[in-house]
C-alpha cells in the first residue's frame, strides 16, 4: 500500500511538487494541473498518514496551512522522482518492446 500511495498519478506529482518547497493547498492545486481539490485533499492526507507530508495549520482567519515534506518524504520523493525520470528515459524501448510483442502475437 505505501508503493501504492507513493507512485499514484497523484502521489507522484505532490511528492515532486513539494521537493521544491512548502506550499498551501492553493497553490499545490494550481501547480499540480487537473487534480480536484478532494483528490488533492484525499492524496495529502494518505501521504500525511504514511509520514512523507508535514501538515502545519496556522490558527489564522482565514485558515492557513503550509504542506511540506518530511525527510521520510523528501527521500520517498527523490526516489519516485528518480524513477519517473528512468521511466521518461526508457519510454522509447518500452514501446518497441510493445510493438514488438504485439506484432508476435496472433491475430494482432
Amino acid at each position: 500500500m505505501i508503493l501504492e500511495h507513493m507512485t499514484s498519478r497523484w502521489g507522484v506529482l505532490v511528492l515532486a511538487v513539494l521537493l521544491e518547497g512548502t506550499y498551501r493547498f492553493s497553490e499545490l492545486r494550481r501547480m499540480i494541473g487537473g487534480v480536484s481539490e478532494k483528490m488533492l485533499a484525499q492524496t495529502l492526507q494518505t501521504l500525511e498518514r504514511d509520514g512523507f507530508v508535514h501538515r502545519e495549520a496556522h490558527p489564522v482567519i482565514p485558515p492557513h496551512v503550509d504542506y511540506s515534506l518530511t525527510d521520510l518524504g523528501r527521500e520517498a520523493a527523490s526516489r519516485v522522482w528518480a524513477l519517473a525520470g528512468w521511466a521518461e528515459e526508457r519510454t522509447p524501448q518500452v514501446l518497441a518492446a510493445r510493438a514488438a510483442y504485439d506484432a508476435a502475437r496472433p491475430g494482432a
